[in-house]
């Protein structure tokens, strides 16, 4: 069975791909930073089952290290920067991590003849939609945010890669991802836990943002496909169909944890917040055979009794990022 070094595999979609990549026989090389976003109680389940170093992507030395005494024969990239407020506040990391961390990992795996390179990207590197339609894969790229701007690097990085040097890169651009052990700063984990405790449950604007929701685990699952039966220099969205209006998302959680509507308190909007993502994914369906197999309603009743059963964690998780940040919004 091939071996897989996965970065940024403490993180919320990476520890989710970890737990799937040990589970259909994968050996596994996790490589984290340990940021305030990556999390080792994600991985206690098959942490006798894969090798994990603490690395920084961006420090090349250290990551070459990893690939001579490891030799992957492919790699997922999955560690970034990912929240788009902290990216308005400071863009340094976002490049630092995203774009540099993104050629560091590049440059190395090309040195050590690497199978497949699955670089992870986002679908917020398209910009926004302001009308009906979907974006395709072929949709110019159009960021907004020093987030997106920062991932829309990393995915040009990735195909400019595969054209000059022949890197079997393949792009993956999923959309919003949301489920069990999400950090408490994303959108959904903040109104079930300021719900939960009868907080104001801030939403911005007018709450008719829309964003396209993915379980996790399809999420996992469509980025296994792609490394299974993927062709290098292709790229694929990968999009459940479902959108929602952000204030949608809110009054559905509220519901369902049985708490008024009373707690939502309409904010100041974002800084250049886009109004809709929405993706076309028939291509990897289509060639891939991938298919979304939670539902949204599912899913969000799955998240929520996950929350309602690991209240420690998020309140430990809260006090790491009052730590790192001084605050929490």
């Amino acid at each position: 069975m091939k071996k897989l070094l996965v970065t940024g595999g403490a993180g919320f979609i990476g520890s989710e791909f970890v737990r799937l990549g040990v589970e259909r026989g994968y050996r596994l090389v996790v490589m984290d930073k340990l940021s305030y976003a990556g999390d080792m109680e994600r991985l206690k389940k098959v942490e006798k089952e894969i090798t994990f170093s603490r690395t920084d992507i961006t420090d090349k030395v250290a990551v070459d290290f990893i690939f001579k005494t490891e030799r992957p024969d492919a790699v997922v990239h999955l560690a970034a920067e990912s929240h788009v407020d902290r990216s308005i506040l400071d863009a340094v990391p976002f490049i630092d991590a995203n774009v540099k961390g993104t050629q560091v990992l590049l440059d190395v795996s090309r040195q050590h003849g690497i199978e497949k390179f699955i670089n992870v990207s986002t679908d917020e590197v398209y910009g926004e939609l302001l009308g009906n339609g979907c974006f395709s894969e072929t949709t110019p790229l159009n960021p907004s945010s020093p987030y997106s701007v920062s991932k829309a690097s990393a995915d040009m990085l990735g195909r400019a890669y595969h054209r000059t040097y022949g890197l079997p890169v393949i792009t993956v651009r999923p959309s919003n991802n949301y489920g069990p052990w999400q950090y408490p700063e994303k959108l959904i984990p903040v109104i079930i836990w300021k719900a939960l405790n009868n907080e104001k449950v801030p939403v911005y604007g007018t709450g008719q943002n829309i964003r396209e929701w993915l379980y996790v685990s399809d999420c996992a699952e469509g980025l296994l496909q792609v490394l299974e039966k993927g062709e290098p220099g292709d790229f694929f969205n990968l999009g459940s169909g479902e959108e929602k209006r952000n204030i949608a998302v809110v009054k559905a959680i509220l519901n369902i944890v049985g708490k008024s509507e009373a707690l939502i308190e309409f904010t100041t909007d974002r800084l250049g917040h886009d109004f809709r993502y929405s993706l076309n994914s028939d291509k990897i369906k289509k060639q891939l055979g991938w298919a979304r197999r939670v539902p949204f309603n599912e899913g969000i009743e799955n998240t929520i009794k996950w929350y309602v059963d690991n209240m420690d964690w998020i309140n430990r998780r809260l006090a790491s990022l009052k730590k790192y940040w001084g605050a929490v919004s």
